[in-house]
């Protein structure tokens, strides 16, 4: 294949409209993503793909706000680090630690939105541009190969699978992050609980706002998106058993 057919190509497959699937593809998806969340077992295996927007969220608006990004680190346990450098407070400092929570639900929201305007190729090869992005500030190993694996399975689907699979995919992964973006909120809470120096509690020193405030700020923001994003995966359909 010639560079321009190549170019073509890539141009085809992002300006393609998909087709909005069936309403059971749709709800089996949000089934199985919730389960993926609750299931605590299958949670902590997954939980990975959540700390990477998570980590993405401190690292996008940490250069936004002007500060210079450094390292970030993803662990084992599902943590993860971003280390920026710049002023260690004032109102850059602080949108820099408010971004991470939001960002698993605020990711899963913006590709609620493409799935409904029937970009699934773009929604999917964004999650892959932004994946090769941050791969250039992780400083681990594991940190390493979870966003390399996590690249290669988006890229896969996006690039080799058929328009059903890449279709199931898109809206499990809009879903999951849905779904995630909530939990982590109710996992915050209990961190915060114990004085472990979350995010909230880096806020509260912060601002002097508590973080009982921050958690119930996060833990708002990320039900309106699932709801929102819900909404704009379900409610494109005139029935229930539209096909």
């Amino acid at each position: 294949m010639s560079a321009a057919e190549a170019i073509s190509s890539v141009t085809d497959r992002l300006t393609q409209v998909s087709a909005q699937p069936p309403m059971w593809v749709v709800l089996a998806t949000a089934g199985v993503a919730l389960v993926a969340v609750a299931y605590t077992p299958l949670w902590r295996i997954l939980r990975t793909v959540v700390t990477i927007a998570h980590e993405t969220g401190h690292a996008v608006v940490a250069v936004l706000t002007g500060r210079t990004l450094r390292s970030i680190r993803l662990h084992s346990d599902t943590s993860g680090v971003t280390v920026s450098r710049g002023k260690p407070y004032g109102l850059g400092m602080i949108l820099t630690t408010m971004a991470g929570y939001p960002a698993p639900s605020a990711l899963g929201l913006g590709c609620a939105a493409l799935l409904a305007a029937g970009r699934l190729t773009v929604m999917l090869w964004v999650v892959v541009v932004a994946l090769v992005a941050l791969l250039v500030m992780v400083r681990n190993l594991f940190g390493l190969l979870a966003v390399v694996c996590s690249g290669a399975v988006v890229f896969g689907v996006s690039w080799f699978g058929t328009a059903v699979q890449q279709s199931v995919f898109g809206y499990a992964v809009a879903w999951f992050l849905l779904f995630g973006g909530l939990r982590t909120i109710a996992e915050l809470q209990r961190v915060h609980m114990r004085g472990d120096g979350s995010d909230a509690d880096q806020l509260a020193y912060l601002t002097r706002v508590p973080g009982l405030f921050w958690v119930l700020l996060f833990g708002a923001g990320a039900l309106a998106a699932l709801v929102f994003g819900g909404r704009l995966l379900v409610g494109f359909w005139p029935a229930l058993g539209s096909a």
